[in-house]
């Protein structure tokens, strides 16, 4: 890991070499935004739509974007390029540079711009066939959550109580209605629809949220989005989780109880299947990869 090569601030260094500012606003204050692009066989996926969230991620916090999209390819190719794997994901962060402590903007600083590429490994065997466990937390995050802020705090406390709990992930609720997984979008399958929960400043849209949309219609599945409460999600027929590096997912158990009905509760439903299959084949589409699909 550390003989990697990293970016920081238009060089390109090894990883154990890259060293910032104690003053840093990132380290400092959390005071910047990132994003996270994976990548098969070399080829970065869904790296447009990464690329426009940042940019609105950016807007939010007055950043302006340091370099124009074809500067971001540039750098994220040469980063995978500098990697052994052949899968991997690409993770970059700007923050609002290095002044002296003061909440207050700072004038004239140059933004920290910083980059790295790490091995990949797209969910398989027994996650697939298994599904996954969750736990229901309430939702105590800052109110910003449509900004992919480097400062994570809630969402690594909320992490942790997966962890301790020996599950993958939380599934949150804000005022009795779903939001999120501290790293994860969560949908409800309810007679045989996708349900998403709308796109506020609760939730933070992910790629794969938008993607679903664009998967459900090549499936065949109906998609809607609009409050789902928890009383809903726990009676669901399925549940789904997407993210950059879980893709989508079956969630199968939910506070130590199945999910689903009949003899197939617990277990991942049709509904999954057919958008995992989906899912394989944008990759293809984008990637030039062999899908693996499920029969």
């Amino acid at each position: 890991m550390w003989d990697s090569i990293c970016y920081l601030n238009g060089e390109y260094l090894k990883l154990q070499d890259a060293k910032i500012s104690v003053l840093d606003r990132g380290f400092i204050f959390g005071d910047g935004v990132y994003e996270v692009v994976p990548v098969y066989q070399r080829s970065p996926f869904c790296v447009d739509e990464h690329l426009e969230r940042l940019g609105r991620s950016l807007h939010a916090v007055s950043l302006q974007n340091p370099y124009s999209a074809d500067r971001w390819k540039e750098i994220i190719s040469r980063l995978i390029q500098s990697h052994t794997a052949e899968n991997q994901f690409v993770y970059f962060q700007i923050t609002r540079g290095v002044a002296k402590r003061d909440h207050a903007f700072p004038e004239n600083v140059k933004p920290t711009v910083f980059a790295m590429s790490s091995p990949f490994s797209p969910p398989s065997g027994k996650i697939l066939e298994d599904g996954v466990a969750t736990i229901t937390t309430v939702d105590n995050r800052w109110l910003r959550c449509e900004v992919k802020s480097i400062s994570l705090l809630g969402n690594v406390l909320k992490r942790q109580e997966a962890v301790q709990a020996g599950v993958l992930e939380v599934i949150m609720f804000r005022d009795g209605w779903l939001t999120e997984g501290s790293s994860a979008n969560i949908y409800a399958v309810i007679n045989d629809q996708i349900i998403a929960p709308p796109r506020d400043n609760k939730i933070l849209a992910g790629i794969r949220y938008g993607l679903m949309q664009r998967l459900c219609n090549a499936a065949g599945v109906v998609y809607a989005q609009r409050q789902v409460s928890k009383a809903e999600l726990l009676n669901a027929d399925e549940i789904l989780m997407s993210s950059a590096t879980k893709e989508i997912l079956a969630v199968t158990q939910v506070d130590e109880k199945p999910v689903g009905h009949g003899p197939n509760a617990g277990r991942p439903g049709a509904i999954w299947k057919k958008l995992f299959n989906a899912y394989q084949q944008e990759k293809q589409l984008q990637c030039a990869i062999a899908p693996t699909l499920l029969a």
